[in-house]
């Protein structure tokens, strides 16, 4: 089970890559805010799965902080890139 789980660790930092090509070379802002969110996504999992292997359940905590970091920066994005601005009302 130990080397299932580093196995697919790898595979996710490897898929994170391909991603990470996506952010740099995405044709629209959209493109790349959604990129750089499943890579925070990847990033999640694989802090999950080293607190599995390391038994380490302060990995769950910082994992779950991340996300809603991760969650936050995307809504904000989201909002400035449709909008224009981050303050007022949504028009």
């Amino acid at each position: 089970m130990t080397s299932f789980l580093w196995g697919l660790g790898i595979l996710l930092i490897v898929n994170a890559f391909a991603c990470l090509w996506r952010a740099t070379a995405g044709p629209t802002a959209v493109d790349r805010v959604l990129a750089v969110n499943v890579i925070g996504t990847k990033t999640l999992v694989v802090l999950v799965l080293l607190a599995m292997l390391f038994a380490k359940e302060m990995l769950l905590d910082v994992a779950l902080v991340y996300g809603l970091l991760n969650f936050v920066i995307t809504i904000t994005a989201g909002r400035f890139l449709e909008t224009g601005r981050l303050v007022g009302d949504w028009s």
